[in-house]
């Protein structure tokens, strides 16, 4: 399902995240594809830029899926760190690219289990590197 929610993106990110996207494993790819439409749509601001209450790589975030009123505590990752034991979401993983960009407040639609759709809110941001100084992650 299309998603119009405005996200902003960190230009480091995007950069990082389109070098993954290059590799012969994701080429092509159905994710790599929508990350890059989540790119085209996004505004893309330097990393001493980005509001400190939008999810970036790295971020840490409560989320609420407001279908059920479950809440998450998650990281948003790249997929070598990515430990759903640990709530380490890969960025690659339809609820991680669908949290990249998005505000505190904001709500995006996306598939659950057994074709079930979960808006899912970002309801508070913890860490954020760009806010932190931490921008070699």
């Amino acid at each position: 399902m299309p998603n119009k929610t405005p996200i902003i993106l960190s230009r480091l990110d995007v950069e990082r995240i389109e070098r993954l996207l290059d590799t012969p494993a994701l080429h092509g790819s159905p994710v790599a594809e929508r990350l890059r439409e989540e790119f085209d749509r996004a505004d893309i601001v330097e990393p001493k830029d980005m509001p400190a209450d939008v999810v970036s790589m790295n971020s840490s975030a409560d989320c609420v899926d407001e279908s059920s009123d479950k809440h998450y505590a998650l990281t948003l990752v790249y997929p070598k760190d990515a430990d759903a034991d640990a709530s380490r979401i890969s960025v690659l993983a339809p609820v991680g690219s669908a949290l990249l960009g998005l505000r505190v407040g904001q709500t995006i639609d996306w598939p659950g289990q057994g074709g079930r759709t979960l808006r899912l809110k970002v309801t508070a941001i913890h860490y954020q590197p760009e806010a932190a100084g931490d921008l070699h992650r």
